[in-house]
């Protein structure tokens, strides 16, 4: 990825940098591998900047949202509400009632009791409310173990054993109606015999459904395809032919089913980048510092999941050395990378974070009652004068 840098010297460090070509280009590869009877609900909740939002409402794409502010962000953004799903565990009166009375396209249901409430409330409002049922799978994907969601065990979703019984009982209710199936197994997914995987829970469950004659017409596969944390630069769009492939081979679908996607790291991450700036350079007995003013606050996800990103010194020096690189906040965990070889590095050096277009700015927090990083776009810095 190209940065410019005689620009990124003007603004305030830290912020966010996206390469809004990239996400065009990413987007488009989506779109080119769709056929015309699936869908795409791109996962808000992995960034929700609104100059992101903007390009992925021009691709013609929908919303995946897990809270009613992402509902509201959402239609601010221009995301017609026939396109927006509503997931999410524990959904509160006021974000059920804001997404019935805007229309949205259906509700994610993740329990018997989400469902009866949202029953009453759609009754309340003189509405029937389109649901689609989250069935766990119990299909363990290889990934972080903080970041898996279709196991036994995790919170998410209703009981593989119990769908039957829940889709049944919806039928009872005069103000729902189940219009799908959904599922999501976990994120940074980069293995596709996880997918096939689900594809053939999904098989398996649909026959059950046959056999006492319940076809619905909508099925959502949710999301989880990852990107390459390692290489951004030789992977800067990712492998979605092999992710649509996958469920193209594996994925038996009715007719006329329509099919759903939830992605979202895999469309924004690697088109945004953390800028932040050397303080100092720390040589230590063991070690060298490369100490910046970004950390943890706008960067959660290393100290979260020991998560990888690759980092550059984008200030051209001769030379190379190895430095440990790590932000300004008071906790032991604010680390970025350790013994990585960077050009040779001085203070008012420019570093960037790369493939941080997802979990990144959305995660930034006020801890040591810091501000919030702001996000500049290719096309607004180039526009500058």
């Amino acid at each position: 990825m190209k940065f410019p840098i005689e620009k990124f010297q003007e603004l305030r460090t830290p912020f966010y940098y996206y390469d809004t070509t990239l996400l065009d280009e990413t987007l488009k590869a989506v779109k080119d591998n769709m056929q015309p009877n699936w869908h795409m609900h791109y996962a808000v909740k992995a960034n929700t900047n609104p100059k992101i939002l903007s390009h992925i409402v021009a691709a013609g794409f929908g919303a995946d949202c897990v809270s009613g502010g992402e509902i509201q962000a959402c239609l601010d953004a221009g995301f017609p509400a026939e396109k927006i799903v509503f997931a999410g565990v524990g959904k509160s009166d006021w974000e059920i009632e804001l997404a019935l009375l805007t229309n949205i396209f259906c509700f994610n249901v993740e329990s018997i009791p989400e469902l009866e409430v949202i029953n009453e409330l759609a009754q309340k409002h003189g509405k029937v409310a389109r649901i689609a049922f989250r069935i766990n799978p119990n299909v363990g994907a290889h990934t972080h173990e903080n970041i898996t969601t279709g196991r036994a065990e995790n919170k998410f979703g209703i009981a593989w054993e119990d769908a039957l019984d829940v889709i049944q009982r919806s039928q009872q209710m005069g103000h729902v109606e189940c219009v799908g199936l959904h599922f999501h197994i976990g994120s940074q997914i980069t293995e596709m015999d996880d997918f096939a995987t689900l594809a053939l829970r999904i098989n398996e469950l649909q026959e059950i459904l046959d056999t006492y004659g319940i076809r619905l017409p909508n099925v959502n596969v949710g999301g989880g395809l990852g990107i390459d944390y390692e290489t951004p630069d030789q992977n800067p769009v990712p492998n979605f032919k092999a992710y649509f492939d996958t469920f193209r081979r594996y994925l038996q679908l009715h007719k006329g089913q329509q099919l759903h996607f939830e992605l979202g790291r895999s469309l924004v991450a690697q088109c945004g980048s953390l800028i932040g700036k050397v303080l100092y350079v720390k040589k230590g007995s063991l070690r060298t510092f490369a100490i910046l003013d970004a950390g943890m606050t706008e960067l959660i996800r290393p100290a979260l999941y020991n998560a990888h990103h690759a980092v550059e010194n984008i200030t051209p020096h001769d030379g190379e050395s190895v430095y440990d690189v790590v932000g300004p906040i008071c906790e032991s965990s604010d680390v970025f990378a350790k013994g990585v070889k960077l050009a040779t590095t001085i203070r008012g050096d420019l570093m960037a974070i790369r493939s941080a277009g997802a979990y990144g700015e959305i995660m930034a927090s006020q801890y040591n009652s810091r501000k919030l990083p702001e996000g500049y776009t290719s096309e607004e810095l180039c526009c500058q004068q």
